[in-house]
Parts: structure tokens; C-alpha cells; sequence
């Protein structure tokens, strides 16, 4: 025994001295062309590693140990850049898609990639790492936004966003830069009436696994952007491993994730990647678990399948799909029935699926043709039914809601480079819509197709300072409308001046348009001459927004802007006694003779600073003061539903090493936000009528309290030769905070109630990659 000893603390040490180590490689390309860029400096710190690109394009960089790195990315005439939060794993290659810009002078910004679109300002990027890194996202792009200034959620449950003070009616949401339906599961989640939404949901269908560096811009928009005044989420789609066939396996209490990427074929680099998902709730309501009464399942199914051609060119074919669907039955002890729900039976169905394919073409050395095209349906329905408490089956149904929502979204994109300071581009976009609600009379039916046109010149008109200048004109017609539909033209322009390598001055303006939601168009108004509001014309919105930049490092920055929006021909109630403005919707029906004729100011100034991962430290500061009021039909001057006075997040994270193997993270966020408004409720009269009644004249004049929220993330993750292991647990709302959502009348307690936000909300995850 004594002599096995030595050689059993010689290969403990060994294990325990053991160093792991896997791959970064990657391509760069001409971010105008999509042509390989031959010759390009590529770097890896911290270490001294650095190599220069194959006549593909490509880089590698092999045997590197597991951890953090920087990739820097440097070719002559072009623009450097920097890939922050760089995680390297074992059992997983670390595969890059890098696009540089031609330009003779360039802020030494803290970029996360170089293939940022044309805007000066209000542009945030979002990367997976950011996504699996930042506490209680649950993988979504869109939670990861409220830790952006002028950002909130509008509830807990769902992922709407409120940017800037707009409804999340005016957020739109693109899939490889066209317009789709609402890419989420459970669309009633969370919601006032617990009817379905058009821009939110519980849970985004399109899973983490296939996503790509997503674009968010919240305002000011450059001239390819349409049919959108709030804010956008474009999120964009990563290649599969074209190289190594690759295995990622995720439980969790969200669900069971499995994902496998590789090459279509060894002869050439086409790849897949795919990924499905099912609930994990699914799993355990299978089983007669219950939660509260209600039973939450869901399941989808998401692919990217790339084929690269001769001479540069790309072509992809995509999709998602899921069904998703929310029962609540009541408690079989009627005396527990505590609130009006307790009464119903509730049932919720949601499917949504999108296909698509996209083309990327070089044309010689300075020109490239991109050509995307995706077909995205949505299908949802909420029954509600008076339960009987003697046979306790279904009785009177007083609730049918639902949307069905189909989209054909077709772009077409032609950028040419005239020089090194000069850039072209110009595109068409064709948008086909049907939108279809519970009956109602006259019609639940509305379609409308749109074309937009634009054209963008970008100049470098001297070595400090930069221009672009766009027109967008949108062309839309609602066919249930007698009228010729609207022809509106919006000019684009921005100009950046750059003093110094370390800081940069901007100013962005856009004029914008956006059709009003199918929901308003087919609401029914007047009790003897019944119409609908098919006649309403866009939504119109002039955008301001002046911004600073200071880099203090290749990780650290802080930006500064002030915006101004001016909204007008938005839709109000033709009744003075009413107070409505189309600003303040959700999902609702308005039901209401709606005219436009009113307007909306937004005004504010946000901060923001960032220190990206590095020395196993990062931090995203942002906060943001602003005001959001609208004018109604007689030209009263109100504070909007989402008025909030104030944005506040700490987004922030340490990582702990153990060794060569383990990697140990603690990441919090803390969210302060001003309370949004309500209308004030009529408690006798509703008590008269048994529903929730208003009180005239009252607009949104109720504030909320402010609402308080901190999450926390650990992880632990540890390497092995072949495979990796990350255990994590996210607890949303770890202080329990009660935060304000609504108040209604609630028959069963004959009072007005106060709903809440969600409380604490644990989720433990393991995640395995091979």
C-alpha cells in the first residue's frame, strides 16, 4: 500500500494540474461585399497569439486554453474590430462570422462585433453570451433589453417591451431583418385582460441555441427600417459548426433543450443546426403535477441550414415553430374561491411557425445583392367558461378571444461602395398581412399589404466626420378601406463627428410611420349605425436623438443621448367623454370611434456606461429620465399609460477560477423603474354593474408605485477533455418585492383588487456541451 501511494498523489496532481483546451477560428469578410478579406490581422488576448487570414478568410487558432478571450480584427483601409466576452469551452469550437467596415478613421469603441447596421445612435447589440451571462433572461434577447436605458418590461409574465415611454404595440419584431408575427409562446401571459398580445409572450419560440448577434434599436431609425415607430428587435441567426458535429443538452425548469450542429457534408462547408424544445411544466402537468390550477406546456422546433456557393455567395434556409397552451381549472373546494377567476374555467391555445429562405450574392468587388424571404403565421384562442359549482362542468362561456395572424415578408438589397468613403444602398420591402379576430359584426377580417422603398448614401465627407442621409416611403392599403390608402415619404438622416479616436458626437433624425393594429382597425363603435375604423390612417412620428460618446478603453465606454419624439395622426376617441389615444394600448379592443387627430410627446435624456468582461469583471450601468404625454380629441394635454418618470438597471457579474477546470459566475441585476399609470375605477358604479368601470374624464391620472425588482444568476461550469457542464440557478425577484401590475373589479369580492407582479421566481438549469 505504502508503495502505490506515490503514484496515486502523482496522477491526483496530475488530474488535478490537468489543462483543457479547445478551438477559436472564424471568417472575415467585407461587410459591404460579403467578400473574404485576404491578409487580415487576427489577434487572441490575453495571450500573444496572433495569425493572419487564408485566401478564404478564415483564421485559427488551435489548443487554447479553456477561459475568456478578445478576438481583435484588423485589415488595412478597414475599421478594427473588437470581439468582447469571448467564453471558450471544451467540447465546443468557438466559431466567428466577422464583418469589416471600410473607413479612414474609427472610434476605438468597445464593439462587440463589426457588423453593426448604418446608425449613429440608439443601437444596442445582443450576443448569446450576453443572453446566457445576464441574470434571469431566460434566454430571451428581449429581457436581456431592460438592462438598456429607456427600457422596461410591460409585466413580468411577457417579454413587451416599453421603450421610451411607447406602448409595446409600436416594438416590432424581425426575424433576419424582415417583419414577422409575434414569435412567442403564450401571448396572454401577464396581460390586464388576460386576452392575447401582438408583440409579446411568455416564452420566445426562436431558442437561444440558433441566435446569432440580435440588432435593438429604439429610435431614429436609418432609411431600411419601416412600419415601426417604438422600437425594434432584429434577431439574426448563426451558422451551424460546418466543420465538427457538435451536441448541446439543456434541462431546466423553463424545459429540455436539444441541440446538434455539423456539416451537411464533408465535401463542402454546408452546415445545420437545429434545436427542440419542450416544457419542462409539460412534463411534470404529464405526470398530474398541478401548479396553481393551471397547466403550462409548450414545445418547438427551430433549424438553420446554410449552403455557401462559388464566388462568395451564401444561401439559407430557416424556420421555427411552436405550440404552447395554459389551462386553468378551478379548485374543486369551491369554498377556496378567493377572486373571480377562481369561478372559470380558462383555456389557451397558441401556435406560431415561420419559414424562410435568404440569398447573399457578391456582385464583383464593391457591390452585393441580399434577397430574404419568410412566410410567419400566428394561431391563438382563449375560451373562458362559468364553472358550475354542482356538477362542476362548463357552463355559460363568456370569454372567445384569439387572433390569427398570417404574414408573407419579402426584402430585396443592393449596396454598392463607390469608394472607401462612399457608400450606396437602396431596397424594397413587400409586406402581405390577414388578420383575423373573433366575430364581431360587421367583420373580424382585416388585410393590408404594404411596399417600402428606400434608398441610403453614406458619405466620410472628412477625416473626422461622417453623413448618411436615406428616404424611406411606405405604400399601404387596408382593403376593407374605400379609400386609395396612404402614400407617405419619410427622410433619414444622421451625422457623426469623430475629434478624437476616444469619443464621438452624433445627431440622428428620422420621420416614421406604422399601420395601427389589427385590433383597432376591426373594433365595432355606435349602438344604431354600427362601423369599424378601417379608415384610419398610419401613425406618424418625427424622432430626434443627439448622442455623446466617450471611450476609455478597448472595454469601457459611456454614452450619452437626449431624444425628442413627436408623434401625430395618432387615433383618439371621437368621444370627449372618453379620453382614448391608441398610445395607451395593449390588447384590448378599443371600441370606440377613433379619429386622427391626436398626437403624443416623448422627451428624455439616457446614460449608460459599460465595462464588457474582462478581468473577470463586468458592469452595465443605464438610467434614464423622460416624460410621455398625448393630446385627446378636444386637445387635452394627458400623461400616458406608460409615463413612468425613470428607468434604473445594474446589470453586473464576477467569475471566479477553480483551477483549470471550473469556472464559477455571480451576476445580479437590479431594476428600478417609475410606476406606470392607470385610469382611475368607479367602485360603486362598477359594484352597480358587477364589471370594472372607469371614471369619466379620469385618463391615466392613478400612478402606480415604483416598481423594484433584483435577480440573481450563479453558475458553475466545468471543463472536461471532451465535454463541458454548466450547473446555473436564476432567481428573478429574489427580495419577493410586490410590485404593482393593475387593479380591476373583482365580483367575487365585490371590491376593486390590486394584481401584482410575479414574486420569487427560481429556475435551476444544467447544461451539457459535447
Amino acid at each position: 500500500m505504502l508503495r502505490i501511494l506515490p503514484l496515486l498523489l502523482l496522477f491526483a496532481t496530475s488530474c488535478l494540474a490537468q489543462t483543457f483546451t479547445s478551438t477559436i477560428r472564424g471568417t472575415v469578410r467585407d461587410a459591404d461585399t460579403g467578400l473574404p478579406l485576404v491578409g487580415a490581422t487576427v489577434s487572441v488576448s490575453p495571450t500573444e497569439a496572433g495569425t493572419i487570414t487564408d485566401p478564404r478568410g478564415t483564421f485559427r487558432f488551435d489548443n487554447l486554453n479553456v477561459g475568456r478571450y478578445q478576438l481583435t480584427v484588423s485589415y488595412t483601409g478597414y475599421g478594427t474590430a473588437l470581439v468582447s466576452e469571448l467564453l471558450l469551452e471544451s467540447g465546443k469550437e468557438n466559431v466567428q462570422q466577422i464583418r469589416l467596415i471600410p473607413s479612414g478613421k474609427q472610434l476605438n469603441e468597445a464593439t462587440v462585433t463589426a457588423a453593426r447596421p448604418l446608425s449613429f445612435n440608439s443601437i444596442q447589440e445582443i450576443t448569446i453570451e450576453q443572453t446566457f451571462r445576464y441574470a434571469a433572461t431566460y434566454m430571451d434577447p428581449a429581457r436581456v433589453a431592460t438592462s438598456f436605458p429607456g427600457v422596461a418590461a410591460a409585466n413580468d409574465q411577457a417579454n413587451g417591451l416599453v421603450i421610451r415611454g411607447n406602448s409595446p404595440n409600436s416594438m416590432q419584431w424581425r426575424l433576419e431583418g424582415v417583419e414577422i408575427v409575434n414569435p412567442n409562446h403564450l401571448s396572454n401571459a401577464g396581460t390586464f385582460s388576460d386576452r392575447p398580445t401582438s408583440t409579446g409572450g411568455g416564452v420566445n419560440i426562436l431558442s437561444t441555441q440558433l441566435l446569432g448577434t440580435s440588432q435593438f434599436l429604439s429610435g431614429a431609425f436609418p432609411a431600411q427600417y419601416g412600419n415601426v415607430t417604438g422600437g425594434i428587435l432584429d434577431m439574426n441567426l448563426r451558422n451551424g459548426n460546418d466543420e465538427k458535429t457538435e451536441f448541446t443538452v439543456q434541462a431546466s425548469l423553463l424545459g429540455l433543450d436539444f441541440a446538434a450542429e455539423g456539416p451537411l457534408s464533408k465535401k463542402s462547408k454546408a452546415s445545420y443546426l437545429i434545436n427542440y424544445r419542450y416544457s419542462f411544466t409539460g412534463l411534470l402537468g404529464a405526470m398530474g403535477v398541478s401548479f396553481g390550477g393551471e397547466d403550462i406546456r409548450f414545445q418547438d422546433l427551430s433549424f438553420n441550414l446554410n449552403f455557401p456557393t462559388a464566388n462568395g455567395a451564401k444561401f439559407t434556409v430557416f424556420g421555427m415553430g411552436g405550440i404552447s397552451s395554459n389551462t386553468f381549472e378551478p379548485e374543486k373546494d369551491t369554498i377556496a374561491w378567493e377572486f373571480e377567476k377562481d369561478g372559470y374555467n380558462i383555456i389557451y391555445k397558441n401556435k406560431m411557425g415561420a419559414v424562410g429562405a435568404s440569398f447573399d450574392q457578391p456582385i464583383g468587388k464593391r457591390a452585393s445583392l441580399r434577397t430574404v424571404l419568410v412566410a410567419s403565421g400566428l394561431n391563438t384562442s382563449r375560451k373562458a367558461f362559468e364553472t358550475d359549482k354542482q356538477t362542476f362542468g362548463r357552463r355559460d362561456q363568456i370569454g372567445n378571444d384569439g387572433i390569427l395572424n398570417g404574414k408573407i415578408s419579402f426584402n430585396t438589397t443592393f449596396s454598392y461602395r463607390v469608394n472607401k468613403q462612399t457608400r450606396f444602398k437602396a431596397g424594397l420591402f413587400l409586406t402581405s398581412q390577414k388578420y383575423e379576430t373573433p366575430p364581431v359584426f360587421p367583420t373580424s377580417e382585416v388585410k393590408s399589404w404594404i411596399i417600402q422603398p428606400f434608398v441610403a448614401w453614406s458619405s466620410q465627407i472628412a477625416r473626422t466626420l461622417t453623413t448618411e442621409i436615406g428616404l424611406h416611403a411606405m405604400i399601404s392599403k387596408i382593403e376593407q378601406d374605400n379609400t386609395n390608402g396612404s402614400i407617405l415619404v419619410e427622410p433619414r438622416a444622421a451625422i457623426k463627428w469623430q475629434p478624437s479616436n476616444d469619443e464621438q458626437l452624433s445627431f440622428s433624425y428620422g420621420l416614421h410611420s406604422q399601420l395601427q393594429s389589427p385590433y383597432v382597425y376591426s373594433s365595432v363603435y355606435g349602438m344604431t349605425d354600427i362601423g369599424q375604423n378601417f379608415d384610419l390612417k398610419p401613425t406618424r412620428s418625427h424622432h430626434f436623438v443627439l448622442g455623446y460618446q466617450q471611450t476609455f478603453n478597448k472595454s469601457n465606454s459611456l454614452k450619452i443621448e437626449t431624444y425628442l419624439q413627436h408623434q401625430f395622426d395618432v387615433p383618439v376617441g371621437g368621444d370627449m367623454r372618453d379620453n382614448y389615444s391608441t398610445v395607451n394600448l395593449v390588447e384590448e379592443r378599443p371600441n370606440v370611434r377613433l379619429y386622427n387627430q391626436g398626437t403624443a410627446l416623448t422627451y428624455g435624456l439616457e446614460v449608460s456606461f459599460q465595462k464588457f468582461l474582462t478581468n473577470d469583471f463586468y458592469m452595465l450601468v443605464s438610467g434614464s429620465l423622460y416624460k410621455a404625454t398625448y393630446v385627446d380629441y378636444i386637445g387635452l394635454r394627458h400623461d400616458s399609460r406608460f409615463d413612468g418618470g425613470h428607468t434604473f438597471s445594474l446589470t453586473t457579474g464576477k467569475e471566479f477560477k477553480s483551477g483549470n477546470q471550473s469556472l464559477w459566475g455571480i451576476n445580479a441585476k437590479i431594476l428600478w423603474l417609475g410606476g406606470f399609470r392607470d385610469r382611475s375605477i368607479d367602485a360603486e358604479y362598477s359594484a352597480l354593474l358587477q364589471i370594472t368601470i372607469y371614471q369619466l374624464q379620469s385618463a391615466y391620472s392613478v400612478r402606480m408605485k415604483d416598481y423594484f425588482r433584483p435577480d440573481l444568476r450563479i453558475y458553475w461550469k466545468k471543463s472536461k477533455t471532451r465535454y463541458s457542464r454548466t450547473l446555473a440557478l436564476d432567481l428573478q425577484n429574489v427580495s419577493g418585492t410586490k410590485n404593482e401590475a393593475y387593479r380591476y373589479f373583482d365580483k367575487r369580492k365585490d371590491a376593486v383588487v390590486t394584481q401584482y407582479q410575479l414574486g420569487l421566481i427560481p429556475v435551476l438549469s444544467y447544461r451539457w456541451e459535447f
